[in-house]
């Protein structure tokens, strides 16, 4: 915002509040009121308002306090920010954000729950982004907002009380981190794990226990998921000839199944194994504590693929 005086940021409790999880701390007093906005709680008017100032050659951040309601805004996101930079045969550029938690937090239900990831990214136009750690959100945070086209930012409530390790590198006003590029977080021979957001860090987790019993596992952080990084994927997949992807979301039509599809159309000969899809369950999240764990992918489920995918000569079901 410092850099830009384009950028602003606009929705619920951003301003004064300083935003329902205090990601906006500080910047009303910094920037003023013309540039932090407060909305009513009418995410159709704001998200509208906010492509239409992107129209007009501003930077809008939108946030939702949490991405289930961009449900009532999805008109906008879908019709009016993603598709005009094509309609209009490149005249009209959108450069918004729209950014918040995403996925399961803890105890909120169904209508709080959801993952966005697979029905963003199944959308032409929109460029989608899921942050694991600090490095990845300032970096993909800055990148988002400096692209000329829209572009859905994912967050994970969960990951906002988490602390990471920080390089200088990243800490420098002029870092940035490429949109369409995933990172290695781990090297590994003989597995290959995708995640993004929350699950990066149960994948790790995964892999220490892994380690310890022989497996050396290769954990790929998605950053993006629209463009997504077909190529780091199949190049580890080429290279351990294995493949389990992990998701928060729903299993059908899922990122996973797009990852798993990828990898079959253009490294199936390099298998050595059936690819394995971590998903959440395929209901609406339960409220109730144990329900809820057993309806999201705990490190265990990752631990328990990864072997599969090593051991097994055949698929579970030909042997029963």
């Amino acid at each position: 915002m410092s850099a830009d005086p384009k950028v602003f940021l606009m929705g619920e409790e951003v301003g004064e509040y300083q935003g329902a999880y205090k990601i906006s701390k500080g910047l009303l007093e910094k920037y003023g009121p013309e540039r932090v906005l407060d909305t009513p709680i009418t995410e159709a008017g704001f998200s509208g308002i906010g492509v239409g100032a992107a129209y007009y050659g501003l930077r809008p951040v939108v946030e939702f306090m949490t991405f289930n309601f961009s449900m009532q805004a999805i008109d906008h996101i879908i019709n009016s920010a993603a598709k005009s930079n094509y309609m209009s045969a490149g005249q009209i550029s959108v450069p918004i954000v729209f950014r918040g938690p995403n996925g399961a937090a803890a105890g909120v239900g169904a209508q709080h729950s959801q993952c966005y990831a697979s029905w963003y990214a199944s959308c032409p136009g929109l460029k989608v982004l899921s942050p694991y750690s600090s490095e990845d959100a300032r970096g993909l945070l800055k990148a988002a907002i400096r692209d000329p086209d829209p572009v859905v930012f994912l967050e994970n409530e969960l990951l906002y009380g988490e602390s990471f390790p920080v390089s200088a590198e990243v800490l420098d006003s002029s870092f940035c981190l490429p949109i369409g590029k995933a990172k290695i977080e781990r090297e590994g021979k003989d597995v290959t794990i995708t995640a993004f957001s929350k699950m990066v860090g149960y994948a790790l987790k995964a892999a220490d226990t892994l380690a310890k019993e022989g497996i050396s596992a290769e954990v790929i952080n998605l950053r993006s998921i629209r463009p997504l990084d077909r190529s780091t994927i199949n190049a580890s997949v080429r290279k351990t000839n294995r493949l389990v992807t992990v998701e928060e979301g729903f299993p059908q039509h899922g990122v996973g199944a797009e990852i798993c599809t990828s990898v079959i159309e253009e490294s199936f000969g390099y298998l050595d194994a059936p690819v394995e899809r971590i998903a959440g369950a395929d209901v609406p999240m339960p409220y109730a504590a144990n329900l809820e764990r057993m309806a999201v992918p705990q490190v265990e489920d990752i631990i328990r693929a990864a072997k599969r995918a090593c051991h097994r000569s055949v698929p579970v079901a030909a042997a029963a």
